[in-house]
């Protein structure tokens, strides 16, 4: 399936601001949508493709720092760049210590803020990939039967069939036609593969 075009928020409460980064964005092909406060992001349903926020440091109702700290409490934080006219070091700190991309003052360079977006968005696509492949990997366990999923449990600790068997009332051959209905349903090509498969499961 193809990748949803990606999308560059903009919150800035200076509508000429807001207006230039539009068009700089939009002329490099990326999906924008901008807004004037914190606020009415929110209200905003966020697209379910690679997004990232590009994000004024100061506004009337709320400090862009805090509404960073909003984000990262809801599980589910947009990769964020900082613009300020009214910059300085421990506010560039708490940024990138609460893992800001970027934190640039304007005027800033046009490529500067390109090079960032392009930095944040490859950050939000990798989230995306391990967040599909561990949905997909929970889908796949769910389809295992309680005695597969014990079976599983027992190789990924390093147990043999043997002690399997032993620990669980069964015979090894069962043991083993288990272990590979787990692999198969698992899509595991190795014992390796099922164990990384526990491991990442918990």
């Amino acid at each position: 399936m193809p990748e949803q075009k990606p999308t560059v928020y903009v919150i800035d409460d200076d509508p000429s601001v807001r207006d230039g980064l539009d068009s700089l964005l939009r002329s490099v092909g990326y999906e924008v949508s901008s807004f004037a406060s914190p606020r009415d992001f929110l209200s905003h349903r966020r697209s379910d493709g690679p997004a990232c926020l590009v994000l004024d440091v100061r506004m009337p109702d709320a400090s862009g720092l805090d509404f960073q700290d909003e984000l990262a409490r809801t599980g589910n934080p947009l990769p964020i760049i900082f613009l300020t006219g009214h910059g300085d070091v421990p506010m560039s700190v708490r940024a990138m210590k609460a893992g800001a991309t970027e934190f640039l003052l304007k005027p800033f360079r046009e490529q500067d803020l390109l090079d960032a977006i392009r930095q944040a968005l490859e950050k939000d696509r990798t989230r995306l990939r391990d967040e599909a492949a561990a949905t997909d990997l929970r889908e796949r366990f769910a389809t295992l039967t309680t005695r597969e999923r014990e079976v599983m449990a027992l190789v990924a600790r390093g147990r043999l069939n043997k002690q399997i068997a032993a620990e669980l009332g069964l015979s090894e051959i069962t043991v083993k036609v288990h272990r590979g209905q787990a692999m198969r349903k698992m899509q595991a090509g190795s014992v390796a593969d099922l164990i990384r498969m526990a491991d990442a499961l918990g």
